[in-house]
């Protein structure tokens, strides 16, 4: 064999393997997302202009479609369909509750009063966002973005002013996590665990299974839920919070520069919902009540037994709803942020 031939090969392997290389990334993929948030929705138009930046910015070797309104299933339906194997789809805007069920860690943004501004919320996020990047990807899945659906409020089919009330009411957690219903248990509550889905539905019974849900203004608005749940206790519990996930079996078929340019789209609609999610929250207080929505503000009194609840919940969390490590982290980046705004 000649000298030229034996040199000749190996460049020809390499340059093969380039143009293959080339050929995967320059093959189209389509996004199938799927979510819990309703069709017409803030969260749901925001989506869609995600998807058409996709698009545009990639000459359609990505697009981008959106399964609203549960279409798909409830979160941990979701989540399983997104599982190497099943690949049926392949992203998510998923909320706390079902980020939670990927790694307890994400269970920190749900602990009531927590935090007590929007910034605070920010701050731990991004501070913690690598440990948090780190364990979506242990599972597979890689994180795009977050974004904010307002403040969790309690709205109710009867008055709810005192902490008591609330231990007797039969209070809406999210199915499929028996660890979280035992914890409410633990302490005094009465959960019980349904599909979010049919919230509207059982508030709308006169013996429904619930008869009160926490939730922001806005969603309650969406869909329509305070006109059977007529009571709202301004209480400001936690931020809603959800993030965009795509598994990484999909994002590793899509080429580095786009890549990139879907990463600034991601983060476009961070900042859209986080920017949108306070006056969504005013403007559908303000339509609910013209509506016939009674809110109800918390006295000092009321107000000081709810935060001592909630201090003996969240430390209670430590350990067993939230790993140790995070949890400390999340509780001294907030003290840290606390201490600049004083």
């Amino acid at each position: 064999m000649s000298l030229r031939l034996k040199l000749t090969r190996p460049l020809f392997a390499v340059a093969f393997a380039a143009v293959a290389t080339t050929t995967i990334y320059a093959q189209n993929i389509t996004i199938r997302l799927a979510t819990v948030v309703p069709a017409n929705s803030s969260w749901h138009k925001a989506l869609l202009d995600m998807g058409a930046a996709w698009t545009k910015e990639t000459s359609g070797r990505v697009t981008l479609r959106v399964y609203e309104g549960g279409t798909q299933g409830d979160e941990r339906t979701v989540i399983r369909l997104m599982r190497p194997g099943v690949d049926q789809l392949q992203a998510s805007l998923i909320m706390i509750t079902g980020l939670g069920e990927l790694d307890e860690a994400f269970n920190v943004f749900g602990m009531p009063f927590f935090f007590q501004t929007d910034a605070e919320a920010e701050h731990v996020r991004t501070k913690l966002a690598p440990a948090f990047e780190k364990r979506l990807d242990a599972k597979g899945f890689k994180f795009l973005a977050w974004g904010s659906g307002g403040w969790v409020q309690l709205f109710s089919k009867m008055p709810i002013k005192t902490l008591d009330d609330v231990k007797k009411s039969k209070l809406y957690t999210s199915q499929g996590d028996d660890k979280m219903v035992q914890w409410y248990k633990g302490n005094g509550f009465n959960p019980v665990a349904l599909s979010s889905n049919d919230i509207p539905a059982q508030l709308k019974l006169g013996t429904g299974m619930i008869n009160a849900t926490p939730m922001p203004p806005y969603p309650a608005l969406v869909l329509q839920i305070f006109q059977d749940a007529k009571y709202m206790l301004d209480i400001r519990l936690a931020p809603l919070l959800g993030a965009v996930i795509v598994s990484n079996n999909a994002w590793n078929k899509i080429s580095a520069e786009d890549k990139t340019k879907i990463m600034a789209a991601a983060k476009a609609f961070e900042t859209r919902m986080n920017s949108e999610a306070p006056a969504l929250d005013a403007s559908s207080l303000k339509t609910m009540t013209s509506r016939g929505l009674t809110v109800t503000t918390t006295d000092p009194k009321a107000l000081a037994e709810f935060r001592a609840a909630a201090e003996k919940l969240v430390a209670s969390s430590r350990g067993t709803m939230v790993p140790a490590d995070i949890f400390d982290q999340a509780v001294q980046e907030r003290d840290a942020f606390r201490k600049t705004k004083k």
